[in-house]
């Protein structure tokens, strides 16, 4: 694995992610698939998450001039997961689960669109031997085991507000 290679194993990830968006997209009302598909996302998006954060985002966070696009990056994973929660509160036959999950789908094509042209190339710049070596470590390894205790947790956003 290259250092490119940890960029193009999350944008991997991120393919999959926008086909399941958009099949979720395509399914109706409080169908078995809607419900597969829903969870399929939520698990493989908390899990890379999780990975992405601890391979990544906390190499990024050593270094001054990648900070503030590695907090803005993590704040929106946790965004993301209270929508996520939110959803899985809502029930999937009413009108406002398909308005959540176009807010949703809506907000995380914008992160991951971020992450591949902003952040990627300028996270680059700054990586050493020794950062891709770390990362390449952690990434599958941690996915794996984040994806293995990993759960849809539904709850409404006005109550995951702390």
């Amino acid at each position: 694995m290259t250092l490119t290679d940890i960029f193009a194993r999350l944008k991997q990830d991120h393919e999959s992610h926008r086909r399941l968006l958009d099949r979720i997209e395509q399914t109706h009302g409080e169908s078995a698939e809607r419900k597969e598909l829903f969870e399929r996302f939520t698990l493989e998006v908390k899990s890379h998450a999780a990975a992405e954060e601890q391979a990544l985002y906390s190499t990024m966070m050593r270094k001054p001039a990648t900070t503030d696009e590695t907090r803005h990056s993590v704040a929106e994973h946790h965004e993301l997961d209270e929508l996520m929660n939110d959803i899985a509160a809502t029930d999937m036959s009413s009108p406002g689960w398909l308005t959540k999950f176009k807010r949703l789908k809506h907000d995380y094509l914008h992160h991951i669109d971020e992450e591949e042209d902003d952040h990627f190339p300028d996270f680059a710049d700054h990586l050493t031997q020794a950062d891709e070596e770390h990362m390449r470590s952690v990434f599958d390894r941690r996915k794996k085991a984040e994806k293995a205790d990993a759960s849809v947790t539904p709850e409404k956003m006005e109550d995951a507000k702390q």
